[in-house]
């Protein structure tokens, strides 16, 4: 199922108030860990897998990428990404992920940021990705943690008094379907285990650089006293892996 949430004048409407939304790459949690897995990015071509409001391929410009091309379902999300943009060498496509067919080796790079959970097939990614990247090139993205995604009830167990007493998990072994709430009801997101994503990205020929299970940045801690609950329990699951090069 290909879902648009972000098209829903609702859902759009309280996205757009996140902290991420409103600050960008310094206001998400995971960045500080996520930008030091993105290699160098000097003349490389770079595709962003569900770029949203297009900080990313902004971001991968700033590097002095030499091209950027960012995929988005959502035309609220591509609106806004062109509003923000003025870069030739940046082009945005209205496109599923699960739909994107770019040349072979076409890519540098590709990244990706909190959209694969939404993907029923993370392989068919794996093998796409693989494809269209050239031998040597990398692969980097983040995902919400399985243990975040394994209850289709994603949030805390609290006591009577509302404290937040722990994170359960449940289903995690039972992979699939979570429909659950984010911003809006009735939103569906796709539950896999660490080690499908890991056997996945081997599985299409891709060698592991680094796994990551972030937590905020000191400065978010300090400053946010919600944000300290986060280092209770993973929120993000971040990957860097690398097309083996056949020669090598």
């Amino acid at each position: 199922m290909k879902q648009n949430k972000y098209d829903d004048s609702k859902f759009f409407s309280a996205y757009k108030e996140m902290p991420r939304s409103i600050k960008g790459l310094e206001g998400a949690g995971e960045w500080h860990v996520f930008k030091k897995l993105i290699p160098n990015l000097k003349d490389k071509s770079v595709l962003d897998l569900g770029c949203g409001f297009g900080w990313h391929c902004r971001f991968a410009r700033e590097q002095h990428a030499s091209s950027v091309i960012g995929v988005d379902i959502s035309e609220n999300m591509l609106q806004r990404a062109r509003e923000q943009t003025d870069d030739p060498a940046i082009s945005y496509l209205k496109l599923p992920i699960e739909d994107i067919e770019f040349s072979k080796s076409q890519f540098d790079v590709v990244i990706s940021s909190l959209a694969f959970h939404y993907i029923e097939s993370f392989e068919v990614i794996c093998k796409k990705v693989h494809d269209c990247l050239k031998p040597g090139g990398a692969f980097v993205f983040s995902v919400e943690h399985p243990i975040f995604t394994s209850r289709n009830e994603q949030d805390w167990y609290l006591d009577d008094q509302g404290n937040r007493l722990h994170w359960p998990v449940d289903n995690y072994q039972s992979e699939g379907v979570r429909e659950t709430t984010f911003l809006t009801e009735n939103v569906i997101k796709y539950h896999r285990t660490i080690s499908t994503y890991i056997n996945d990205l081997i599985g299409a020929g891709f060698a592991l650089k680094a796994i990551k299970e972030p937590m905020p940045s000191d400065e978010m801690l300090k400053n946010n006293e919600v944000m300290k609950d986060e280092k209770r329990r993973p929120m993000f699951l971040i990957i860097s892996a690398v097309k083996e090069n056949p020669s090598s």
